[in-house]
């Protein structure tokens, strides 16, 4: 009978981990379709396609592409100076605190400040921007 409990504690524990590490993993999933929620706070400077700007330059082609660089844009100094290409980790740190990530850009907006919505908003242009 100790055999038989003690390897059933040994299955409890294993399994026990296992449903911690799916929970974790799943916290972190992109959500594309949610940051298509939060991309609503961008829509009103912004488009995702390459056919104008607005307040804020469009984001067709947006990963991948240099800061400052879209034609017809005014840019701050600071943003076209910034040496930063559009990646996963630089749209994070921009989009969690602009005014902090490229200091005196023109971006008036303070920040997405909720990790689950930044990613899910990244996960959102990276498939929409690409189109």
């Amino acid at each position: 009978m100790r055999k038989f409990l003690d390897a059933c504690s040994g299955c409890l524990m294993v399994a026990a981990a296992s449903v911690v590490i799916m929970t974790a993993g799943g916290a972190q999933a992109q959500d594309a379709e949610a940051g298509k929620k939060v991309f609503n706070q961008c829509r009103a400077c912004h488009v995702l396609d390459q056919t104008t700007n607005r307040v804020g330059p469009h984001l067709g082609g947006l990963i991948g592409r240099k800061a400052g660089s879209v034609e017809g844009f005014s840019y701050s100094d600071a943003m076209k100076n910034s040496g930063i290409t559009w990646d996963e980790e630089q749209l994070a740190k921009y989009l969690k605190d602009p005014k902090g990530a490229v200091p005196g850009n023109k971006m008036a907006y303070a920040g997405v400040k909720k990790d689950d919505d930044l990613k899910n908003l990244i996960a959102y242009l990276k498939e929409e921007t690409a189109k």
